[in-house]
């Protein structure tokens, strides 16, 4: 099965962001095994978290956000490398 890249923008819900905080650091990512952490960025207001993760499928992401979603939205988008994405516009240049 071929894993894919999914950017997950997380927008804190107003005023929780010590909430979110608070729970990773008692309960953890509480992410299936499958579900592979990249790296992320959390923007100066504490606002919005920019997060990269690695997924066989698209329903352990689901069940991932399952854990967080009573004090985070969620947008997902699936992403690949830059270098994926030259190789494959290259045969169009």
């Amino acid at each position: 099965m071929s894993r894919m890249l999914y950017m997950v923008i997380e927008r804190f819900h107003d005023g929780r962001a010590a909430d979110v905080y608070r729970r990773f650091r008692d309960k953890g990512r509480m992410a299936p095994d499958s579900l592979r952490y990249v790296s992320s960025w959390v923007d100066l207001e504490f606002q919005r978290c920019f997060q990269v993760m690695d997924a066989e499928r698209e329903e352990d992401l689901r069940e991932w956000m399952s854990h967080w979603d009573d004090i985070v939205d969620f947008e997902v988008i699936p992403v690949r490398t830059s270098a994926e994405a030259a190789a494959a516009i290259a045969p169009q240049l």
